[in-house]
């Protein structure tokens, strides 16, 4: 589906837009042109990897001078008029209502922890610094290279430093490809690298997460993995992949992506279900997965439930809790997108984001408070009008 150049504004002031131009220039000359750039403190993109990277860093630069400027490339951008598979999506936070501080995490494949922690922490004292009565609502968002296969040191770091901040964010993809995502952070390309926001505003937020799994009876050990590369050789003591295609009725030959989408696996932590997505096979039948994964591990076989109906349920509440959603920035994994195209019910899915005004996009991982998920829906709901709690809250879950 084709949409040229978007623009919304939203009653909080954040303004949001989406185009799906060929070019990178040209897609950040077409947003400009649609922005209100005068208002502008701070600007996130989410954008295709078939777009140069350089060049369209360098007119974000252009465009947008004294702007803080952060992104990442995606497995598919969310814009408030649906799915966008080639383009950029674009959230312009303003200079009211909104106070943003960014930092960059560095070769975090080797992250010194201390040091992550205090490059947070140094976040907080500056954010601190600019409101010392500690008033409004704040919530933490993180960028990573998802191909360091870090995000679990990472975010385990930052959430130790937030001290209690809500933290959510997604991992850069590269549409499936598996072979260079990016970040952006104030006006230059990083890899290895996590960014951090902290933003603090003045209206009524909530962070979520969303997933449309539950575990069946099929158990999984982890007998035999390399865990620094996320990739597990035995379950079971058996071949990993075909151990797996056994359990779910599937042809070791045949297992793709649309598989593991349909068919999840899970880990339980504290008495809850987390997914833990298998990315691809290798061609000598080990199975790598998107999160971190170890010998030793239990995983459990899930079934789906009704994705449309888990994804309108939590928006609803989300609504109903705010007094009215104005939008939603989300992290949708890319699996779910599958798994819906599979089921023929994905322009259900686009029209719940359409009619409750999500923008974001689809990962590689999503990271919800402490935890590093896969097959999950999870994101910062900001509200039209202030809480039943009132105006002191920081976070209700």
């Amino acid at each position: 589906m084709a949409y040229g150049t978007q623009m919304r504004r939203h009653l909080c002031g954040i303004q949001t837009a989406w185009t799906d131009a060929d070019d990178a220039t040209g897609a950040v000359a077409a947003v400009a042109e649609a922005l209100d750039r005068a208002a502008i403190g701070h600007l996130i993109v989410f954008f295709s990897p078939v777009y140069e990277a350089e060049p369209l860093t360098a007119a974000l630069a252009a465009q947008f001078p004294g702007v803080g400027l952060t992104g990442c490339s995606t497995s598919g951008g969310i814009s408030p008029a649906g799915s966008i598979d080639r383009g950029l999506v674009a959230i312009a936070f303003p200079r009211q209502g909104f106070r943003i501080v960014s930092g960059l995490l560095t070769d975090i494949a080797r992250l010194d922890v201390e040091g992550a922690a205090a490059t947070v922490r140094s976040l907080r004292r500056t954010l601190d610094a600019g409101r010392p009565d500690g008033g409004g609502h704040r919530f933490a968002l993180s960028l990573i290279d998802s191909l360091a296969n870090a995000e679990e040191t990472v975010v385990s770091a930052a959430a130790w430093a937030l001290d209690g901040i809500p933290l959510i964010g997604g991992s850069a993809g590269d549409d499936l490809a598996f072979r260079s995502t990016v970040l952006m952070h104030e006006g230059r390309l990083c890899r290895d690298a996590a960014v951090i926001l902290l933003v603090e505003t003045d209206f009524p937020i909530r962070i979520f997460k969303s997933d449309n799994f539950e575990p069946t009876n099929r158990k999984f050990v982890v007998t035999a993995a390399c865990e620094e590369e996320r990739r597990v050789t035995e379950l079971n003591a058996e071949p990993a992949a075909r151990e797996y295609a056994m359990a779910v009725g599937l042809d070791p030959e045949n297992l793709s992506t649309m598989s593991f989408a349909s068919y999840p696996l899970a880990v339980k932590i504290g008495g809850e279900y987390y997914c833990r997505s298998i990315s691809r096979v290798e061609p000598d039948g080990s199975l790598t997965f998107f999160c971190a994964i170890g010998e030793g591990v239990v995983l459990t076989l899930a079934q789906p439930r009704d994705i449309v109906e888990a994804t309108r349920a939590e928006l609803e509440s989300l609504d109903a809790s705010l007094g009215g959603l104005d939008l939603v920035i989300g992290f949708d994994c890319v699996f779910r997108r599958l798994d819906a195209q599979s089921r023929q019910v994905h322009h259900r899915i686009a029209e719940l984001y359409r009619r409750y005004g999500v923008v974001g996009f689809e990962t590689y991982g999503e990271q919800y408070r402490s935890m590093h998920l896969n097959q999950t829906f999870t994101g910062i709901a900001i509200g039209r009008a202030e809480g039943p709690e009132g105006r002191g809250a920081k976070t209700a879950r």
